[in-house]
C-alpha cells in the first residue's frame, strides 16, 4: 500500500507539472497586463536590493512595465521601469524622519513606489490598537515628507482578523471606527492619500484568536455600512493555502485568488468595482514546494496577477531570515539569492 500511494503520488506531481507546462504555454501575451510586480520589505534600507529583485540592472524586464493608471502621478513616473515595495511603518520610526526621507529619495531615483503600511508597536503579545492621536502623528509624519510620486499609497494596519494584530482581541467594530477615523484625517491632508484597508488572513477559522475574513467584514459593514466607502484601492494577502504550498491551480478564497473573491465580496456588499494591490504572497520553502516554485511563479504571472483590476504584487518577503519568516525570503541572512529568488527570476525570464 506504501508503495502504490508513493506511485500515485508521483503521478500526481507529473500530471500537475504537466497541466501548469501547458497552461503557461497558451497565454504568455496576458502575463503584463493591469500589474507591476514588486516585494515586501521590512526596512527602508532594502529597498536597493527590492529594485535588483524584480527589476535586474543587467537588463529591465518588460514583464514589468507600470503599464495602468495608477502610475501615471507625474512626469517621472511615465517609464515603464517603475515597480513596488510594501513596507511597514511601525510608531517607532516617526523618530527618524530623516531615515524616511532618505528611503523616499531613494524610491524615486528606482522608480519604486512604495505603499506604506500604518503599524502600531508590539506589547504583551499583540500588536497594539492605535489611539486617534498615533494615527494622527503617523499620518501627519508621512504628509510632512516628499514621496515620489503624488499619490500615496496607504494601508490602514495588518491582518486586523487575528488578536495578535489588534491588541490581543478580534474587534470587527473596533477597526470599523479606525478605518473610517483614519480613512476621513487622510482625505483632510493637504496631499492625495490612496487608501487600502488592512488585507485580511483569507485562510484564518472562526476561533478564540481569529475570525473568518468575510465574516469580519460583514461585521464591519454592520456596524458602519459606509465603512469602505472612502477605500481607493483594495488590500489582498493572497496566499496559496492551506501551508502556504497549495498549486496555483487552486482557485478558492484560501488561494491565489482569493482577491477574487474578495473583490467579489465588495460588489456585492458596497455596488463598488475596486483595483487591489496583493500586499503580500507567496509560497513557503520546502521540500515539497521547491521543486515547483518557479513553474508556480509563472503560472501566477501568467493567468492569476495577470488580472486587470491588479495594480501590483509584493511577495512577502525580501528579507526574512533569520526568524519565522525565512521559509518565505528571497535573500538569506547573508544577502544571498535563495530557492525563491531564484524561481522567480526564472519565471521573469521565461516572459520576456
Amino acid at each position: 500500500m506504501r508503495m502504490l500511494t508513493s506511485q500515485a503520488r508521483q503521478l500526481g506531481v507529473v500530471c500537475l507539472a504537466a497541466v501548469l507546462l501547458l497552461l503557461s504555454l497558451a497565454g504568455p501575451a496576458q502575463a503584463v497586463e493591469g500589474q507591476v510586480l514588486g516585494v515586501h520589505i521590512l526596512h527602508p534600507e532594502e529597498l536597493e536590493l527590492a529594485k535588483e529583485l524584480v527589476a535586474p540592472s543587467s537588463q529591465t524586464s518588460p514583464v514589468l512595465a507600470a503599464d495602468n493608471d495608477d502610475n501615471n502621478h507625474n512626469a517621472t513616473t511615465s517609464s515603464p521601469d517603475w515597480h513596488y515595495v510594501t513596507i511597514p511603518l511601525p510608531l517607532s520610526e516617526l523618530e527618524h524622519p530623516d531615515k524616511w526621507q532618505a528611503f523616499f529619495n531613494q524610491a524615486k531615483e528606482l522608480k519604486v513606489i512604495p505603499v506604506v503600511r500604518l503599524a502600531t508597536e508590539f506589547r504583551n503579545g499583540a500588536w497594539q490598537v492605535p489611539t486617534r492621536r498615533q494615527i494622527v502623528d503617523q499620518i501627519s509624519f508621512l504628509s510632512e515628507l516628499d514621496w515620489p510620486t503624488d499619490r500615496r499609497h496607504l494601508v490602514v494596519y495588518n491582518e486586523v482578523n487575528h488578536a495578535a494584530e489588534w491588541g490581543g482581541s478580534t474587534d470587527p467594530a473596533g477597526y470599523a471606527d479606525v478605518l473610517n477615523f483614519t480613512s476621513n484625517w487622510a482625505a483632510s491632508e493637504p496631499v492625495e492619500y490612496v487608501v487600502m484597508p488592512a488585507a485580511l488572513d483569507l485562510a484564518a477559522p472562526n476561533g478564540r484568536h481569529t475570525q473568518e475574513a468575510f465574516s469580519f467584514w460583514r461585521q464591519v459593514l454592520a456596524h458602519r455600512p459606509d465603512a469602505l466607502s472612502a477605500i481607493d484601492v483594495w488590500n489582498s494577502h493572497s496566499y496559496p493555502n492551506p501551508g502556504f504550498a497549495a498549486s496555483p491551480l487552486n482557485d478558492g478564497r484560501n488561494s491565489l485568488r482569493g482577491f477574487q473573491h474578495e473583490l467579489a465580496f465588495i460588489k456585492e456588499q458596497t455596488g463598488r468595482e475596486l483595483q487591489v494591490i496583493i500586499t503580500e504572497t507567496g509560497w513557503k520553502d520546502s521540500l515539497v514546494t521547491r521543486p515547483w516554485l518557479e513553474s508556480y511563479y509563472t503560472y501566477a504571472l501568467q493567468h492569476i496577477w495577470s488580472d486587470p483590476r491588479v495594480l501590483a504584487v509584493t511577495p512577502f518577503v525580501l528579507r526574512g531570515d533569520p526568524g519565522p519568516f525565512s521559509g518565505f525570503t528571497f535573500l538569506d541572512r547573508h544577502n544571498q539569492p535563495t530557492a525563491h529568488y531564484f524561481a522567480l527570476q526564472g519565471a521573469l525570464r521565461q516572459l520576456r
